[in-house]
């Protein structure tokens, strides 16, 4: 009887506590239901990864649950402390800090504490007094961050630098300049950073430019702009592919990302057969199918039902399935159920995440709240992608957001949900005020109401 109350008891607390949040609950649902996903599935699905590190699938999990309890701490922090002009100030920052990063990535700097490491002979990680910075996680975050305020800067004719300059040095008067203003603190940045992110990873910077350019575009800037932007950037990678293919850029991640996009199973496949056990090509074959055509497998076998929990057999064969393709794992053990339901949760969020940028007051808010959804769902629907081997998509590696085991993901997608809930605050008063002005469907006059309870 004890018992019964004191479960009854925590129940209600954590009832309370849920009823007395003011953020978006919905979002904080969703957060809360692909964290438990990440910890069941990290804990399942890392076999290979126990055997690389010389530990157990248990201690992993474990691992993952401080991860998780990490994540879920700063998800609070954001919400709690976090105000939305304290983001549009450290916003202002996001392009300076992300240049900053990557010019020591790209140029392979040492700075003592702070230094450029390389993952697979591609230079994407800094290490950071012995810590290990997947660099492009954080670039991804500051730079919706900076466009949010470059955008709000825009609208509101609020470059004060620019303007200043424009007033005060007659030769520098076309700062004041819509276009010079567009080009100098949005189009440049874009530009600067997608380019300086190819040098490591040119399908990375494909997913970065991309979510910008579409940030922008429901930003409400021109399309006409946005398209040059988008042609300058397309003859970029094209003249990059064409010293590719003259051998001049022949050295760099430019060839994987060719053979990851024009990839051919079959052709690889014919390969791997006919070439003599344990030869280069045959060892190089296996290698190029194993990731893909193992994650193809896991979906293919996982049918409608699933193998269950624990049941994986491609565990033990794709050495990232607990990353890059969690999603064909997850189908693997639980079938099409589990896949609808990861995608119902992402498809959610796109919903959930729509509706509060329309209830937000400031331009600024809904600008954030728009970058930051689709960057979440946008990178959720490109790892389905790869994981299901659409073609066109490159075979690369995008995490699952707040499911795949990896902590430097998880860690700035928690930051994400903690920025989103803290904006959804002023969102969810909103909603919660025009639902009570809202006039009920149908009226019913006192009269009926009188006799019925006559």
């Amino acid at each position: 009887m004890e018992e019964e109350k004191a479960k009854t008891s925590t129940l209600g607390s954590l009832w309370n506590l849920l009823d007395r949040f003011s953020g978006d609950k919905v979002i904080f649902l969703i957060a809360l239901f692909l964290m438990l996903i990440s910890v069941i599935s990290v804990f399942s699905s890392t076999p290979l990864l126990a055997r690389e590190l010389g530990s157990d699938r248990m201690s992993i999990m474990v691992d993952q649950l401080k991860a998780v309890a990490v994540g879920f701490g700063i998800i609070f922090l954001f919400y709690y402390l976090g105000k939305p002009e304290w983001y549009r100030k450290m916003s202002m920052l996001g392009f300076a800090v992300s240049f900053a990063i990557l010019v020591i990535l790209v140029f392979n700097l040492n700075l003592g504490l702070v230094r450029a490491a390389s993952i697979n002979g591609a230079r994407r990680i800094l290490s950071v007094a012995g810590k290990q910075i997947h660099v492009y996680e954080f670039v991804k975050l500051f730079m919706i961050m900076y466009l949010g305020w470059a955008l709000d800067a825009y609208k509101n004719h609020n470059f004060r630098w620019a303007n200043l300059l424009s007033e005060k040095i007659p030769r520098l008067a076309f700062l004041g300049r819509d276009f010079w203003q567009k080009f100098l603190y949005i189009y440049c940045p874009l530009l600067l950073v997608t380019l300086m992110v190819s040098t490591g990873s040119n399908s990375s910077a494909l997913f970065i430019g991309g979510i910008m350019i579409l940030m922008v575009l429901v930003g409400g800037l021109d399309f006409k702009d946005v398209a040059i932007v988008f042609a300058v950037l397309a003859v970029a990678f094209g003249c990059m592919f064409g010293a590719y293919k003259l051998g001049i850029l022949k050295d760099t991640r430019l060839g994987t990302l060719v053979s990851r996009i024009t990839n051919d199973d079959d052709a690889t496949m014919e390969v791997l057969l006919t070439s003599p056990r344990g030869s280069r090509q045959w060892n190089d074959a296996r290698d190029e199918l194993k990731q893909p055509v193992g994650a193809l497998l896991a979906i293919k076998e996982g049918g409608p039902l699933g193998k269950g929990i624990g049941n994986s057999t491609q565990k033990y064969a794709v050495p990232v399935i607990f990353g890059d393709y969690m999603f064909s794992f997850i189908i693997e053990e639980t079938g099409i159920w589990g896949a609808a339901l990861i995608i119902l949760l992402y498809f959610s969020l796109l919903a959930r995440g729509t509706l509060v940028a329309k209830e937000c007051d400031k331009y600024y808010d809904k600008m954030i709240v728009t970058g930051l959804i689709l960057l979440v769902t946008g990178q959720a629907f490109m790892h389905m992608a790869v994981n299901v081997h659409l073609p066109l998509v490159p075979q690369t590696g995008q995490t699952l957001p707040l499911v795949s085991h990896g902590t430097n993901a998880l860690l700035v997608f928690s930051i994400v949900f903690g920025i989103l809930l803290s904006i959804s605050k002023d969102a969810r008063e909103n909603m919660a005020r025009r639902e009570a002005e809202a006039a009920p469907i149908i009226e019913h006059e006192d009269n009926w109401t009188q006799d019925t309870t006559a």
